[in-house]
């Protein structure tokens, strides 16, 4: 397969790329428009310089398979129309843009033109995070926090708590009924985010505080009267009248702890087996992300 990254920051070289440039099969291209990052993420991953390219047109030429979007979120919709305008199934980082209207705009060019395109929501496939969906989910909590970060809203939100919102929408064990928002900003800067779900039988309820002291996730689902905790996406705790610990392997690479190994190799898999991957559930995630930065600005005023 020929496959293309645009965009080789900070994501690209943590969590991607050291997925990517070990699959058996894959002819890497790799894009940036910024040369001295080109060459020398090209020599630390052995890519050769006929796989390189300073602009999309270049890449465009090689006849891609498929292509990975790490770029920053500004440019995600003007990259991903163009490759989906070539019939380049398409996985971008969250999210797909800024404004809902472009990442609406995106999505149904993808729908119109019969293309995949994904929206790399790692927490879905992370171990920790996925196995909670075995367990029973009458009340979940997650909170996401970081230190002396606060934020604009639609940044904030969009680039961050994203992930936050389409976690609690991917464990929510039913249809959601009711939501909720509270913030607090201070000169124009969001500093924590409070989203509620609810629906029959459940709340789930997300956090983000951005002058926490501390960087953490923490997510904890329970019911029955049981308990899961899972910390920073590698520490589970099962609570069911006494604790039990379980630890993320020694040997246990961090792509996979993140999600990031299963959603790169499940793209792969769905464009080699031919099957048609939809960002139709992804939009929601940005709608009710929209949602929370109306909420933000109007509390705001």
């Amino acid at each position: 397969m020929k496959v293309g990254c645009v965009g080789l920051g900070d994501i690209a070289q943590k969590a991607y790329l050291p997925v990517l440039t070990t699959l058996p099969g894959v002819e890497l291209h790799l894009q940036t428009r910024t040369p001295a990052t080109l060459s020398r993420t090209a020599e630390a991953h052995r890519v050769p310089a006929g796989q390189c390219h300073t602009d999309l047109d270049s890449l465009l030429a090689q006849d891609l398979d498929a292509a990975f979007v790490h770029a920053p979120t500004v440019a995600h919709a003007e990259i991903v129309t163009r490759l989906l305008d070539a019939g380049v199934p398409t996985y971008v980082d969250k999210p797909l843009a800024y404004e809902l209207a472009d990442s609406q705009r995106v999505v149904r060019l993808a729908e119109e033109r019969g293309v995949s395109l994904a929206v790399g929501f790692n927490r879905r496939t992370a171990p920790g995070y996925a196995q909670c969906l075995e367990h029973p989910r009458e009340l979940i909590l997650l909170q996401k926090n970081r230190v002396g970060l606060p934020e604009d809203p639609r940044v904030f939100v969009l680039d961050d708590f994203i992930h936050v919102a389409d976690t609690l929408r991917f464990l929510a064990p039913g249809p959601v009924e009711h939501v909720d928002v509270r913030t607090r900003s201070k000169e124009g800067l969001l500093h924590h985010v409070v989203l509620q779900l609810s629906g029959d039988g459940f709340t789930a309820i997300g956090m983000m505080n951005r002058l926490s002291g501390s960087t953490e996730e923490i997510l904890e689902v329970s019911g029955q009267d049981t308990k899961r905790a899972v910390h920073d996406l590698a520490t589970i705790i099962d609570h069911k009248g006494q604790p039990s610990v379980r630890r993320r392997g020694d040997w246990v690479p961090v792509a996979r702890q993140r999600g990031i190994e299963q959603c790169v190799l499940g793209f792969l898999d769905a464009v080699r087996a031919g099957k048609l991957l939809s960002a139709q559930d992804a939009l929601l995630t940005h709608e009710l992300c929209e949602r929370v930065v109306r909420a933000a600005l109007e509390q705001a005023a």
